[in-house]
């Protein structure tokens, strides 16, 4: 689950961002404005509109129910945006004479100049869907379908805990994060410094 909501996540974000930083149109900076006020809106507030799209969607107790709402980030559009804006205009322009679709520009040219930012996003992705608690506990009913999280949660007893599986447990969870992190230090680094300097 927190591997496909990364990429879903990640990939609308960097196509939002490429539109948003190198594609004009009128109203631009307008829509960009209102997308990035979502951002003001605590996610707690959307939880019970969310829910009851989900009961009317019969997606409930789903991993699609889990994902939905993840999946489209006003902050990982607002970081790659900013990266994107450092990478000159003209390569876009040079390459819209050469007949070069905007797809072709994104995927081509584009992406590959971001992965520091991307590599970011990705990291802060992960770890947000992989750690995620509450969302899956409020949507998942059936116990064969509940993540980490929430599984670790049900071995902390009314009356007892079993001590050594949960932390059995927490250090398992550890690694995926560890892993991702250690293959994305050079460029999570790079990016940070990068997103927080362009303004």
């Amino acid at each position: 689950i927190s591997v496909l909501i990364t990429f879903v996540t990640v990939m609308s974000a960097c196509m939002a961002a490429y539109v948003f930083s190198k594609i004009k149109f009128r109203g631009r900076e307008v829509l960009f404005g209102i997308y990035i006020a979502t951002m003001m809106i605590p996610a707690n507030i959307t939880m019970i509109p969310n829910y009851l799209t989900l009961k009317h969607l019969s997606l409930l107790n789903s991993y699609v129910g889990i994902m939905l709402p993840s999946l489209f980030n006003a902050f990982g559009t607002f970081m790659i945006r900013q990266y994107m804006r450092t990478i000159p205009d003209d390569f876009v322009e040079a390459a819209v004479l050469d007949g070069a679709s905007h797809f072709r520009i994104f995927f081509k040219m584009i992406l590959p100049l971001s992965k520091p930012a991307v590599a970011t996003l990705t990291v802060i992705t992960f770890m947000g869907a992989w750690n995620d608690y509450l969302w899956p506990l409020i949507v998942l009913t059936d116990k064969n379908k509940m993540t980490l999280p929430v599984g670790l949660s049900l071995l902390n007893g009314q009356h007892q805990s079993d001590y050594n599986m949960l932390m059995a447990g927490a250090l398992i969870s550890m690694i995926p994060i560890l892993l991702i992190y250690t293959f994305a230090q050079r460029y999570f680094e790079q990016g940070l410094s990068v997103g927080g300097i362009k303004g």
